[in-house]
């Protein structure tokens, strides 16, 4: 399964409203875990199986609590049994799809 999620806390106190030392913790969380993984702007996507990719949100979730007194979570899953390299797999479908309409 592929899940992409966004973790963020508020009420952290700061004037400037910035995140970036938490969602810094949290990838670091993700990047340790050795699951494949990409983050974006907006997103860090994981792929692996149901508990161990929920065993990394969790985590992540619960460091980014220590930096505000909430936590804002979004997620959204790929959940395809039996597909693994998806991470990619997809992205390089989608590229020649691309290719071939040239």
């Amino acid at each position: 399964m592929l899940v992409a999620f966004s973790v963020a806390p508020s009420g952290t106190g700061r004037t400037d409203g910035s995140v970036h030392d938490a969602v810094a913790a949290a990838v670091r969380i993700v990047r340790d875990s050795g699951l494949p993984n990409h983050t974006d702007a907006m997103f860090t996507t994981i792929e692996g199986e149901w508990d161990e990719v929920f065993e990394v949100i969790r985590q992540a979730t619960e460091v980014v609590g220590d930096y505000g007194s909430r936590v804002s979570l979004v997620l959204k899953a790929d959940i395809r049994p039996g597909y693994t390299g998806e991470l990619e797999a997809k992205v390089d479908r989608l590229e020649a799809a691309i290719d071939n309409d040239g």
